[in-house]
Formats: C-alpha cells, sequence, structure tokens
C-alpha cells in the first residue's frame, strides 16, 4: 500500500472537529480581537502621539490631571480590596449554608451587571445625601459619603462585588469539605484552617476577581458621576475628565489621559497576574 493511501485512510478515519482546525481559528481570534481590541488601542496611542513628548507631559503633568488619575486609581484598589474581604466571605456563605431567601440574595448580586450605572449612582446619591435614608443617619455623626471621595469608593465597591463573589463561588464548591474536616479533627484552629487548607485554594480565584473588579471599577463613569460632585482636584475622576475635555474639543488631550490610563491599567494588570500565576504555583505546591 502506497504512503498515500495510507494518508488518505488516516485522514478518513480522523475525527471530525465540529470547529475548523488550529490554523482557521487561531487566524479568526487575531482578526477579532485585532479588530475589536488592538486597532482601537493603537488608535488612541496614535493619536495622543501626536502632541509630541512635550505636550504629552504638559498635558499628565497637570495637577488636575494627576490628582484625577490617582483618585480613579487609588478608589478602584480600595473598593476591589474591601470586595475581596466581604465578597469572599459572601461567597462562602452562598456555598456553605443554606437558609430562606438564598436564592432571592444571590440573584441581588448580579444587580450591579443588569442595572444601568446611571441608575445606580442615581440611587446611591439618594440614599447616601445628607436627606436620603443612609446619610441622614451617618450626617450627626460627621460622616459625609455623597459629594466626596467616600461616596466614589462606596459607589465602586457597588459595582465590583458580583465580579469577586461570581469569581469565588465555583471554586469554592470544589474545595473538598473532607480536607476541613481533617484538619479539625488534627486540632487545628478554624483560622489555621481557613489560612493553610481554604485560602491557597481560592486565592487564584480571588486575585482575578479582584483584578476584574479594579478594572471595572478605574473605567466606571456612569455609577460615579453623580454621587461624587465632581469638583476639580477634589472628586473628579479620570473617565469625566476625558468627557470634558472632549466637550471642549481637546480631542488630542483626551487621548493623551487615556493613554495614560492604559499605560498605568497594563502595568497594574500585568502585576496583579503575576501574583495570580504565583498564587497558583504556589497553592499547587501545598
Amino acid at each position: 500500500m502506497s504512503t498515500a493511501t495510507v494518508a488518505i485512510n488516516a485522514a478518513a478515519r480522523a475525527p471530525k472537529r465540529a470547529i475548523p482546525g488550529f490554523g482557521t481559528t487561531l487566524g479568526f481570534s487575531i482578526f477579532y480581537l485585532s479588530l475589536i481590541v488592538l486597532i482601537p488601542l493603537a488608535g488612541v496611542f496614535f493619536r495622543a502621539s501626536g502632541l509630541g513628548l512635550d505636550g504629552l507631559w504638559h498635558v499628565l503633568s497637570s495637577p488636575r490631571v494627576l490628582h484625577a488619575l490617582s483618585l480613579s486609581f487609588v478608589a478602584a484598589f480600595i473598593a476591589a480590596a474591601i470586595n475581596a474581604v466581604f465578597g469572599g466571605i459572601v461567597a462562602w456563605v452562598f456555598v456553605r449554608y443554606e437558609f430562606p431567601g438564598k436564592r432571592l440574595l444571590d440573584a441581588v448580586i448580579d444587580l450591579p451587571f443588569a442595572l444601568p450605572t446611571a441608575v445606580a449612582g442615581i440611587a446611591l446619591t439618594a440614599l447616601y445625601s445628607p436627606n436620603g435614608w443612609i446619610g441622614e443617619l451617618l450626617t450627626p455623626l460627621g460622616i459625609k459619603v455623597a459629594y466626596t471621595r467616600l461616596g466614589i469608593v462606596v459607589a465602586l465597591t457597588f459595582i465590583g462585588l458580583p465580579f469577586i463573589v461570581r469569581t469565588v463561588e465555583p471554586v469554592l464548591r470544589e474545595v473538598e469539605k473532607d480536607l476541613e474536616e481533617a484538619a479539625a479533627t488534627l486540632g487545628a484552629a478554624r483560622w489555621h484552617t481557613v489560612s493553610r487548607v481554604i485560602l491557597p485554594a481560592v486565592m487564584p480565584a480571588l486575585v482575578t476577581g479582584f483584578a476584574l473588579a479594579f478594572a471595572r471599577g478605574v473605567g466606571e463613569y456612569g455609577s460615579v458621576i453623580f454621587i461624587a460632585g465632581n469638583f476639580p482636584n477634589l472628586t473628579e475622576i479620570a473617565p469625566l475628565l476625558i468627557t470634558i475635555k472632549l466637550d471642549e474639543f481637546d480631542y488630542q488631550g483626551a487621548t493623551a489621559i487615556a493613554a495614560a490610563m492604559l499605560m498605568i491599567s497594563f502595568g497594574l494588570l500585568l502585576v496583579i497576574n503575576l501574583l495570580q500565576a504565583w498564587a497558583r504555583k504556589r497553592g499547587g505546591t501545598q
């Protein structure tokens, strides 16, 4: 039997795949990513490059721009850190316990996904304003939320919670209860069980949820502008400043700020991904 005949018979016996082969799918993936992600991002950098280095430095070194950038990134980081702690606890409760109204509360977690961000911003402002249901309780204590940086953190915490819960939940379901029971049988304290058995298993998912919540918070606009008050050098976020630049027809200034946000976000997400890989490796070793 000739080599060609053997090759034809082998190809005929090969299982048929539901989708095309590697070359076709890779080409489509690169084309789609280029069209949707790479080309628009490249356009931002190309437009910002028209300012030159001196022009970029002039825009980005402005106190107003520096404050807006720092506020966006710091507030997003704080909100993601808060959600990493309390979102992990919420996920633990949903996975480990049964209680009345569990399905309703589980559905409520997804509301920030489905709710228009402007509606969320208006609702939070109405609640936390000095005459709102929660704000009027906090005002006598000297705590002001609406139209402050604290209000921005509250809004970003609201929209970032589902990212943590929905990322950690599936991993917690896979953690075997036998390991927890074995640790308890051997006399391990509860905190020791959490830190040595549970936390290493869920840490990669927790870091992933943190990165998603952080990335969403950095670019959030609709839910923040209502509760922030938008005072320059106080509660003005970077996405709002980009919009203001566009309204003033300062397109290069807007793209310069956008390019700076992209660069900072990419660097921070790279660090977070490295931490995620380290946590996954450490958890696998243990």
